[in-house]
């Protein structure tokens, strides 16, 4: 199995193969967001990037997630928080979502043979499922405005070191490289690592620190969301 990582959106025409699964990181924290909103009874998470195209779901009466700069859209029903979307708001529900940097990821890897959506919190059931029909793996990264984050390359050593317990991995790239040598430095204390990033500082600067432990711990969801061409939505396998 090759597997390689996409360390900002503004370089996965360099990284990007026909037939690849391709999974979209969004640590903090559009990746756990999707997955809370599924793993609480969604019926699925319509991803777009562009905030008009929110706006009109919004006149058309969705609930709608929306977050820019890691605040929440003043239109919007909820932001980027996985604590916003409960079980009893969400059930049976479709769910428009919208954010920064991670919605963005999405539209650009829709084209791939699969596209799902990993973080800590769903890192075994990923595991599983690209396991399944995956010859070649790209973790693409959300970054920060086409910048690279620590967070998601970070994710990337972790996954990385999950797949290689069952699996025989070849690297496609110095980036699976370089998020290694991050996860070695990181793993015993994840949380203390990424106090130094700019984006904790950002959660920090909106009230919204307590999201990141959350978006750390791992496998507290069993879902994977998986990206379907057909309707653009994104449904839990």
């Amino acid at each position: 199995m090759i597997f390689d990582l996409c360390p900002s959106p503004a370089l996965y025409p360099f990284y990007k193969k026909e037939n690849d699964t391709v999974v979209v990181v969004d640590v903090f924290r559009a990746s756990a967001t999707m997955c809370t909103i599924l793993q609480n009874g969604a019926a699925a998470v319509i991803p777009v990037a562009d905030i008009e195209e929110a706006k009109q779901y919004k006149l058309n009466e969705f609930l709608v997630g929306a977050e820019r700069k890691t605040r929440k859209c003043d239109f919007a029903d909820f932001g980027n928080s996985p604590f916003d979307y409960t079980r009893e708001i969400v059930a049976g529900k479709e769910v428009v979502f919208t954010t920064t940097n991670g919605t963005m990821a999405i539209e650009m890897g829709r084209d791939s043979k699969h596209l799902f959506i990993g973080t800590f919190s769903n890192i075994d059931a990923l595991v599983n499922k690209c396991m399944e029909s995956s010859e070649r793996i790209v973790v693409l990264c959300a970054g920060w405005n086409n910048r690279v984050n620590v967070e998601d390359t970070l994710f990337g050593g972790a996954f990385a070191e999950r797949l290689a317990e069952k699996n025989v991995l070849s690297f496609g790239s110095d980036a699976v490289r370089i998020a290694q040598t991050l996860w070695q430095q990181a793993k015993s204390d994840p949380l203390a690592y990424l106090r130094q990033s700019e984006h904790y500082q950002r959660l920090i600067n909106n009230g919204a620190e307590g999201d990141a432990a959350y978006c750390l711990q791992k496998n507290t969801v069993s879902v994977v969301p998986c990206y379907h061409k057909e309707d653009k939505k994104l449904r839990a396998q």
